[in-house]
This record gives C-alpha cells, sequence and structure tokens, in this order.
C-alpha cells in the first residue's frame, strides 16, 4: 500500500538525504516531513492548546493545580490524542495493507510499503517529542519514562533502514491503553476518585492494558525474536531471486543481518516488555487502592 499523503517537499527532501545515508536510514526522506511535522504539532499542543483548552473547560481544576501538576496534566493530554490517532491509523494499516498481510519472513525483517512507512514516521515524530519532553521533566515523569520514550525512538528510527517494519505497526498498538491511564489519573485530579466513572474506566483501563501490551505486545515480542532468530541463522550466501523484483523489499539491498542491529532491536524491544509488565503490577496496585472500603484500608495500615 502507498503512502496516501504527498511526497516531503524538495528541500526536505535534501536536508535529510545526507542525514539518511550516514545513518543508513533508506526510507526517512520519504517521511522526514511526516516525522517534523508530528514533533511539530505536538509540541504546539502541550505549550499552547492544552493549556488553553483545559483552562477554558477546566478553570476551577486547572488553576488549582502546581505548576508541576500542570505539566504533567498538559503531557498527558497530548499523549491521549496522540494514541487515539496513532492506534486508529495502525489499524486502518494491519487491516487495508495487503501488502503487509502477505510478508514472509524477509517480508518481516526487511520489507516496506509506504503506509507502513508513515505510520512509523508519526510515532517517531512523537517519540522524539516524548523523549524531549521526558529528559526536560525528568524530576516529575521519573527515569522509568524517560527509558521507555529512548527505547521506543530508537526501536521507530529503526524501521527506517527499513527494518522490521511489519512489528513497528504490531507495536504501535501499546498505545490503546494509553487514554485510560490518562483518564484515571485526570478522574484523581477532578476529585473524582473513587466514583463510578473512575470504577469503570479502571476495569477497562486493566483490560487494555493487559490484553495489548502483555499478551499482543509479548506475542509480537516472541514472534519477532524467533524470527530474527532465524535470519542470524541464515547463510549469507542465502538469496532469494524475487528479492530485488519485488516492491516491498526494494529497499533491501541485502539479506545479512548486522548483529549489532539485532540485538539492539532486541534489547530495545526487551526493556519495554519489562517496563509493561513492571507498570502493569503498579497500576494493578494503583487501581485497587482506589476502591478500598475505609475497614480494609485501616486493617492493611495495621498490618504494614
Amino acid at each position: 500500500m502507498i503512502d496516501p499523503l504527498p511526497r516531503p517537499p524538495a528541500f526536505i527532501d535534501s536536508l535529510t538525504q545526507p542525514i539518511a545515508d550516514a545513518l543508513s536510514l533508506q526510507t526517512l526522506p520519504l517521511h522526514a516531513h511526516q516525522v517534523l511535522l508530528t514533533f511539530t504539532v505536538y509540541h504546539l499542543m502541550d505549550v499552547l492548546l492544552a493549556p488553553r483548552l483545559s483552562a477554558h473547560f477546566f478553570s476551577k481544576t486547572y488553576s488549582s493545580l502546581s505548576p508541576r501538576t500542570k505539566i504533567n496534566w498538559n503531557i498527558r493530554f497530548v499523549s491521549t490524542i496522540q494514541a487515539v490517532f496513532i492506534c486508529g491509523m495502525a489499524f486502518w494499516v494491519v487491516v487495508a495493507d495487503e501488502e503487509r498481510k502477505n510478508m514472509d519472513l524477509e517480508g518481516r525483517i526487511w520489507g516496506y510499503t509506504g503506509a507502513v512507512g508513515m505510520t512509523q514516521a508519526f510515532a517517531a515524530g512523537y517519540f522524539i517529542w516524548d523523549v524531549k519532553i521526558s529528559a526536560t521533566n525528568v524530576g516529575i515523569l521519573g527515569w522509568g519514562s524517560l527509558a521507555h520514550a529512548v527505547s521506543a525512538l530508537l526501536i521507530t528510527s529503526l524501521g527506517f533502514r527499513p527494518f522490521a517494519n511489519y512489528y513497528g505497526v504490531a507495536f504501535v498498538l501499546y498505545a490503546i491503553s494509553t487514554p485510560f491511564l490518562n483518564l484515571h489519573w485526570y478522574f484523581d485530579k477532578c476529585n473524582m476518585t473513587g466514583g463510578k466513572a473512575q470504577l469503570v474506566n479502571g476495569i477497562v483501563l486493566l483490560a487494555t492494558f493487559f490484553g495489548s501490551r502483555l499478551v499482543w505486545g509479548t506475542y509480537q515480542s516472541v514472534k519477532v525474536y524467533q524470527d530474527l532468530a532465524h535470519v542470524l541463522r541464515m547463510p549469507e550466501s542465502e538469496t532469494k531471486s524475487w528479492l530485488h523484483g519485488s516492491e516491498v523489499m526494494r529497499f533491501a539491498d541485502k539479506q545479512v543481518l548486522p548483529t549489532w542491529l539485532a540485538y539492539t532491536y532486541l534489547t530495545s524491544n526487551t526493556l519495554l516488555t519489562i517496563l509493561n509488565f513492571y507498570w502493569f503490577w503498579r497500576m494493578v496496585e494503583t487501581v485497587t487502592k482506589r476502591f478500598r472500603s475505609p475497614s480494609t484500608k485501616r486493617a492493611k495500615l495495621a498490618s504494614e
């Protein structure tokens, strides 16, 4: 499936081509404008749109927040918009991109379609913003947030080689649970802690996080581990006659997988998986704490 959006302006193409050549990111010039656009939009959302909309629709609550909490509020506003947008795009690509559906082992590792590249670009633009915001607010968001942002950006950027684009779209669907996670936090700040709305949202949050990150995410991780292990064992001389004739494989100039690339991808992916399991455990604690009865809370405190 082709990229449905227009190609980048010539000046962006010429500016990014040296970077693409130096870092072996062959498809970056095709999508650099989408990366730049996404980063710019999310930056403007953070510094302009989120504060203004929040001050208008939640004037009493937002004005009472501390500066640190306002930063967190604005960041969650952006991440909610991004999650809805990128998951919708990823679902569309998974359903509609027939070339992606028909990828075999080589295609899953080296294949490329314009629609997959576009999804990768919009994700990369967000993660560049996420790294910036996590690094400048590490005291608020924590080191885990920065580690997640860096790992996600690294995995996404490697997709421009192209590399593992098939799995890049699959991992984007991690974000299904993000809106519900942010809603849970907003309920606390709006003095709705322990209410029916937060209870329903908490159940949906745990279900979507468990399903999208621990079940779907772990399954996709195992699949990519298996594919990379198989490719690493392939003899250098093993090729297929259609490799350069296929449109999906037009950027696959060789089938040899650099060891550093495989282990960098695997390390980053493993870190994300570990963080997901850790965050789910913390999330269960946080959600259940909101709905303990007073007697249960007192008994717990007495036992500690």
